[in-house]
């Protein structure tokens, strides 16, 4: 349903429903889409809620470290329920309208979450210096007051800067079309509907990107400099390998997730075509939340033997 609206500059259509294209365009592949994104969906689910059980059961693993990963698997699990059971529906039904609340919602909470993600790897990479590089201190540092309050920020520092996007973005008058070629309510595509000249609202939202992905990188990188550098100066090779297998799932879940959104937000205009846009968004929406749990199930001996504890088996990793 639409209706237009007099202003001082005219007449402005406003909408009240989206039409999300999605993958309409792959007609024969939507049960295999379903079967897939299902399947991805459930996996990520059950990952993330077994880190929460088990860093909360084992006391070995109540420490900020593994604070730190289970608001990470948290928040992961409401990142990709904000996009997925749509995509699912969306697959096995004709109607793929989403209401224009319904898509401010999903837009805000899909980057409040993912902008989260930034700062919060970037507390985790801050632990993983203080832990290693300044290790008589940790438990000074590190502090209860301090690691809640980091975890508090990144959520916070979030919410604050995608709000007010979504608002900058959800005020604008949409007069092209109602559909979205997209999976979901994702910026770009939505600019692509407004009515006049959207380079500035353009150029605010790749500031906001650049802010948001490169301002916790340039932290991340300033950790990992001082960290490795640390762990060359150790005499032990064994306390080389075990300083630096406490980092390796972090660091991989940074490339992971950092290489991704960046791709994504910060290459220039029309780079890709939309059909390009939708894989990378699948990359970050829908792959790295899925992989971050087997990261840190697999390569994470803590994890493990909690996971072995809690089965009521012994094991060595």
């Amino acid at each position: 349903m639409e209706y237009v609206k007099g202003s001082a500059g005219g007449n402005h259509t406003v909408r009240t429903k989206f039409i999300l294209l999605g993958f309409s365009n792959l007609p024969r592949q939507k049960y295999l889409l379903f079967s897939v994104f299902l399947s991805a969906y459930l996996i990520t689910l059950a990952g993330n809620l077994l880190i929460i059980v088990l860093t909360l059961a084992d006391p070995a693993l109540h420490i900020p470290m593994y604070f730190f990963l289970r608001n990470l698997s948290f928040l992961e699990i409401c990142y990709t329920s904000v996009n997925i059971p749509k995509i699912l529906a969306n697959l096995l039904s004709e109607d793929q309208t989403i209401s224009f609340i319904g898509c401010a919602v999903q837009t805000f909470f899909f980057f409040f979450l993912a902008g989260s993600e930034c700062f919060l790897l970037a507390s985790m990479a801050y632990d993983r210096y203080v832990a290693i590089c300044k290790p008589l201190h940790y438990s000074v540092v590190m502090s209860r007051k301090v690691y809640t309050g980091l975890a508090a920020g990144s959520w916070l520092s979030g919410l604050l800067i995608f709000f007010g996007l979504t608002v900058m973005v959800f005020t604008l008058p949409f007069c092209h079309s109602h559909e979205i070629n997209h999976f979901f309510c994702d910026i770009p595509p939505l600019l692509k509907l407004a009515c006049g000249d959207t380079s500035g609202k353009e150029m605010s939202v790749f500031i906001m990107a650049l802010f948001v992905v490169t301002f916790p990188f340039m932290l991340i990188l300033m950790s990992y400099v001082c960290i490795i550098s640390t762990i060359l100066r150790m005499p032990s090779g064994e306390g080389r390998r075990k300083s630096f297998s406490t980092c390796s799932s972090h660091l991989l879940v940074v490339m992971l997730s950092y290489g991704s959104a960046s791709v994504m937000y910060l290459k220039p205009k029309s780079s890709y075509s939309p059909d390009t846009d939708k894989f990378l968004s699948l990359s970050y929406s829908v792959i790295t939340p899925m992989l971050n749990p087997i990261i840190y199930c697999l390569r994470n001996k803590e994890v493990r033997g909690a996971f072995w504890r809690m089965m009521g088996r012994r094991r060595f990793c």
